[in-house]
């Protein structure tokens, strides 16, 4: 009996995501269109912090392949029992340099690099993992105290630096802007960080193709202004307890 109710629960979970998916994807082409882009070009980041294991694998069964966490502990935590899951899985929040080697051992991409003593320790973890590891810089762009991110008047040095770290793939930029209940506020910020992308690839001569911006309310405004990641939870995944 209780199989049979932990199948039904599933099925329930998958359909709720496949139907949130589906809603999700005709926006992400509706703003696509009007931007004159394709949506085959903007990857679905699902952010799975404080959700289960469960849920993650009926995202999974309903299609999503990027996972994004915040905290090395809780992924931690779930990993084991999401063995076997073709995904690549994000690091999105703001890492402490004591729980480095964990988060490369555990993360596909760390999307939050934030400062040269970061990038250096990520640098010497992933060397100790023989591996190359993808990465983001998380830009501040508004003047938020609660928000990490480097300030953008030191985001080309921090950029000259990462590309020249021989176990960093300097993949581009991430930023998170101000929360506006009208989400048409937040185009300056999202136009300012692939403005700034721009700049940065121009100046460290090598191509930074990832823009990671725009989230449940907003990444409609962030697909128009270049978004070619955006970092969605409780539209696909419902209210977070």
């Amino acid at each position: 009996m209780w199989r049979m109710l932990e199948s039904r629960r599933i099925m329930t979970q998958t359909s709720a995501i496949v139907e949130n998916l589906e809603r999700v994807r005709e926006r992400i082409a509706r703003a696509a269109g009007r931007a004159g882009r394709l949506a085959e070009e903007i990857t679905i980041v699902a952010v799975s912090k404080t959700f289960p294991a469960e849920a993650i694998r009926a995202a999974h069964e309903a299609g999503l392949r990027h996972f994004g966490e915040n905290r090395v502990q809780e992924f931690e935590a779930k990993r084991a029992k999401l063995t076997g899951l073709d995904a690549t899985w994000h690091f999105i929040g703001h890492l402490q340099s004591n729980k480095v080697r964990r988060a490369v051992h555990l993360f596909d991409r760390i999307d939050s690099v934030d400062s040269w003593t970061l990038a250096s320790k990520l640098d010497q973890a992933a060397a100790e993992e023989k591996r190359r590891l993808p990465v983001l810089i998380e830009v501040h762009l508004g003047n938020e105290t609660t928000k990490s991110g480097v300030a953008e008047m030191d985001a080309a040095a921090l950029t000259e630096g990462i590309s020249l770290l021989p176990h960093l793939e300097l993949r581009g930029l991430m930023a998170i802007p101000p929360y506006f209940e009208n989400s048409e506020l937040a185009r300056p910020y999202f136009r300012r960080l692939r403005e700034l992308r721009d700049e940065l690839s121009v100046q460290v001569g090598c191509p930074l193709p990832v823009l990671s911006m725009g989230m449940s309310h907003d990444f409609d405004v962030a697909i128009e202004e270049g978004a070619t990641e955006t970092r969605l939870g409780t539209i696909l995944f419902g209210s977070r307890r």
